[in-house]
């Protein structure tokens, strides 16, 4: 007798193998991931620290409220540049929370705001961030940064108190707690690297 033949549906399915092999892998792989997150945290901890943007300074790129991660060593060994975004103390007041600006002027540029216009060295900034700047603040008068000085202004320059305003003036090196790198924690603008 043959083996009998089911007409129709049938239920009877042949049973798949668990590849132990292709489980390692995924296992191998998820364990590398998990590793590389967790010594990027720590990483981040020890040479970095996480603080808040505070207020509408930087709007549009960076939000109130939007957590940012700051990088303070690469200025132990290097110096900001223009279009950095730094995270400072404001004359070094412990007391203060920490301000995020945009540096516009390096230690030995001139800075001066004219017709809301800002002038490094003579010549418009590039930045197209900027509208018509309302307040020139001390930058009515032209200001030569001195060395280790630098000029900060928020990318939301009309709803900013940086180194236009008296209280704060000219950044110094000293009290630059780091450079903004990486911004997450907003629905607007998401999470992504700091421009």
């Amino acid at each position: 007798m043959g083996r009998k033949r089911h007409k129709g549906l049938t239920f009877y399915q042949k049973k798949k193998k668990i590849n132990t092999s292709v489980v390692r892998e995924v296992m191998n792989w998820l364990f590398c991931i998990v590793m590389a997150v967790f010594l990027a945290f720590v990483v981040t901890m020890a040479f970095g620290m996480q603080t808040t943007v505070i207020g509408v300074s930087m709007e549009p790129n960076l939000t109130n409220g939007q957590g940012i991660l700051v990088d303070r060593v690469s200025y132990k060994l290097l110096s900001p540049k223009q279009g950095d975004v730094i995270v400072f103390l404001p004359n070094g007041n412990e007391n203060a929370h920490y301000y995020v600006k945009r540096v516009v002027a390096v230690p030995g540029q001139t800075v001066l705001i004219e017709n809301g216009i800002l002038y490094v060295d003579g010549k418009p900034y590039q930045e197209e961030d900027y509208d018509l700047i309302s307040s020139a603040g001390i930058a009515e008068m032209q200001i030569v940064l001195g060395g280790g000085e630098y000029f900060v202004m928020g990318d939301n320059c009309n709803s900013s108190e940086d180194s236009r305003s008296a209280n704060i003036g000219a950044v110094n090196k000293s009290t630059i707690i780091g450079r903004a790198w990486f911004h997450f924690g907003n629905h607007i603008t998401g999470w992504g690297f700091v421009e």
